[in-house]
């Protein structure tokens, strides 16, 4: 979401469609797996990671990291491009 695009919310009030999209952030960012994943990924060598180098910290199956991983994508938090058979991640 671009700043010129939505006002601060002290000047006028949020409109509706920035309203769905602000909610979507947030929800997105709701989920203490999903903070720890957007975490990673800033966090890692060069401002990216490969969805290799995210499963291993956490005890949860492949299918549920990409579920996460979506959901940050959707939300517009994150970028991926794929590379062979991964997936590289950024913010």
């Amino acid at each position: 979401m671009s700043n010129q695009r939505c006002s601060p919310l002290v000047r006028e009030p949020l409109p509706a469609v920035h309203g769905a999209e602000l909610a979507r952030t947030f929800k997105a960012l709701g989920d203490r797996v999903r903070l720890q994943l957007l975490s990673l990924i800033a966090s890692h060598a060069g401002g990216e990671a490969c969805v290799c180098d995210l499963t291993g910290a956490f005890d949860l199956a492949g299918p549920t990291i990409s579920h996460h991983l979506k959901v940050l994508r959707e939300a517009g938090l994150t970028a991926g491009e794929r590379r062979g058979t991964w997936i590289h991640y950024r913010v």
